[in-house]
């Protein structure tokens, strides 16, 4: 064989490997962290890596209600590090924070990950969400970490449809109950108004 034949062989062995390498990879936590499209917001700072950012609004546009912040975040430290707290920049946002499982805060372990968003996982739901971020928008968020301090990236904003369904607000806003028709306030017959005189009295007292 000759030699620039089996520099080409190499090559195509090498190409294999990493695709077979790539989708291993999308097999494990990666893929499975968020079931997200993986070309959303992701950033690394020294050991913590943030994938999958993003902020889910409400199903319907224009709808009042919360909004949510979804990411992953793993920690390739050593010590486990807890999520103090998550903000929007050049908004009046407040972001709740809660734990999965429990009231403490949300810890990320040590060579770990935790998932915010979705089902029985974390929650970072944005209180004033109609009003702080809106669909099409690249919205900047702050992750402040006990150890590796603040993560910044811009995170898309969606609303909670389609691919982003399970992991938008649970709390929905009800649409507004029909007003009951409104009904006559008249006097019912037979009863006679505050402070008037029932007709049979005032005849008797025209007779005498």
């Amino acid at each position: 064989m000759s030699r620039s034949l089996r520099r080409g062989a190499l090559a195509a062995s090498a190409l294999v490997i990493s695709i077979a390498s790539l989708a291993a990879c999308g097999a494990g936590n990666d893929a499975q962290t968020l079931g997200v499209r993986p070309d959303n917001a992701a950033v690394s700072v020294d050991d913590v890596k943030i994938q999958n950012a993003i902020v889910i609004t409400q199903p319907d546009p224009g709808a009042q209600g919360p909004a949510v912040v979804s990411a992953t975040i793993f920690n390739n430290g050593r010590t486990p590090q807890t999520l103090d707290a998550i903000t929007l920049p050049g908004t009046n946002a407040k972001v709740q924070l809660k734990a999965g499982e429990g009231n403490g805060p949300i810890t990320v372990p040590a060579n770990g990950s935790v998932i915010i968003g979705g089902k029985d996982n974390a929650s970072a739901t944005i209180e004033n969400g109609h009003e702080a971020a809106e669909n099409g928008d690249a919205q900047e968020v702050v992750f402040k970490l006990s150890k590796t301090g603040e993560v910044k990236l811009d995170a898309f904003v969606v609303p909670a449809s389609g691919y982003f369904k399970d992991f938008g607000p649970t709390e929905i806003p009800k649409p507004p109950a029909a007003s009951p028709t409104g009904s006559p306030t008249t006097t019912p017959t037979g009863e006679a108004g505050h402070g008037s005189t029932p007709s049979g009295e005032a005849s008797h007292a025209a007779g005498h």
